[in-house]
């Protein structure tokens, strides 16, 4: 009987995703996998797809710098226990980034969001939801500990292209272990373990990994979804992230002279990433922009170097956390991209001093 139930909901799951595969293109979309792979190798990629620019930055973030929730009356504050490099989105939040000790946010649209009404708790701006676990957390089981307690409310805001920032938060650590944080109907979802190393957007956390069994199902390499559609982006990306070698393949890693593995597993992951991307600028039939793959982040967190790639650009670009000031009382640095900026190789030393980022200020 329960293994029915289970095939039901699977069925019942599977006819949804069918159905987005016949709704028009969503004007948002993005991917995040999580590689894990032997000698402690692990790698998180994401790609940020939208239909516009959005005058992204890279920031570096020392210790101990003093935050609020930029909500009003009653935010939280605090200091941040960690430093980390963080890119940021309309220059006005954090939307991606990795701290010091290997943890790792993504920040993906899910237009069910709904993150309920002010009950008293301390209401927090969601342009600091992913920093704010950057700042607190080295583990992501630190991190489920504390944010199941629900210590704050989100509160979200409209976006500069006219969208509402329904966002769930994706966060992965330097063990290999993920958490995913859903706000459904006003509650908060937590789904954690080391098994969920895929995310997409719409549908919900849970209705995903029953699309994804249903294509297991179908066949595997033998027939995978190809479309840019969330559901056809998770089925290909939880496919392939676990197709990639666990151990170092010396064919592929000649001359690198070391992390040669953690090289390897870092172009993997990029290569999937690409996979599942969307053309740049491109336009759906009957006319109008769908969501492109703008940019494309690659976490390596067992050395800590954080890889960019922007679809606008000739060149990737990585910063190793450990070749940035992230010792407390250093200054706020950024790396600026917007204006056609272009970076090659190693980037820390071109992070500059700046004025902290102002994260953007909501009303509840």
């Amino acid at each position: 009987m329960a293994k029915s139930a289970k095939s039901s909901r699977v069925l019942r799951a599977a006819i949804a995703g069918l159905g987005l595969l016949a709704s028009p293109f969503a004007a948002e979309a993005c991917t995040r996998v999580v590689y894990i792979g032997s000698e402690g190798v692990v790698v998180t990629g994401r790609n940020m797809d939208w239909n516009e620019d959005m005058g992204t930055n890279l920031w570096a973030f020392p210790r101990g710098l003093a935050r609020d929730g930029a909500a009003g009356p009653g935010s939280p504050t605090w200091t941040s226990k960690y430093g980390s490099v963080a890119v940021s989105v309309y220059d006005m939040g954090t939307a991606d980034g990795m701290n010091e000790r290997g943890l790792v946010a993504n920040m993906l649209f899910l237009a069910d969001s709904n993150y309920g009404q002010l009950d008293g708790k301390p209401p927090l701006s969601m342009s600091l939801w992913a920093q704010y676990a950057l700042d607190n957390f080295a583990t992501v089981d630190e991190a489920v500990q504390a944010l199941q307690a629900e210590p704050f409310r989100l509160v979200t805001a409209i976006l500069p292209n006219g969208l509402t920032a329904n966002l769930h938060l994706s966060l992965s650590d330097a063990s290999g272990d993920s958490a995913i944080f859903e706000y459904i109907d006003g509650k908060l979802v937590i789904h954690h373990g080391r098994q969920f190393q895929v995310m997409t957007n719409d549908p919900t956390f849970d209705q995903q990994l029953a699309i994804s069994a249903y294509w297991e199902g179908v066949g595997g390499p033998a027939f995978l979804p190809g479309t840019n559609r969330a559901a056809d982006r998770f089925a290909r990306a939880a496919y392939l992230i676990k197709a990639l070698p666990k151990a170092v393949a010396p064919k592929f890693i000649a001359g690198v002279p070391e992390h040669s593995y953690a090289y390897q597993a870092a172009a993997g992951v990029r290569s999937v990433m690409h996979n599942v991307s969307s053309p740049f600028g491109y336009e759906l039939p009957g006319g109008g922009y769908a969501s492109t793959t703008l940019w494309t982040t690659v976490s390596d967190q067992k050395n800590k170097v954080y890889f960019f790639e922007s679809a606008a650009s000739p060149d990737t670009f990585w910063v190793p956390l450990g070749d940035l000031d992230l010792k407390e009382g250093a200054p706020v640095r950024k790396l600026t991209l917007v204006g056609g900026k272009v970076y090659s190789g190693d980037a820390a030393a071109a992070f500059e001093p700046a004025e902290p980022l102002h994260f953007l200020e909501v009303k509840p």
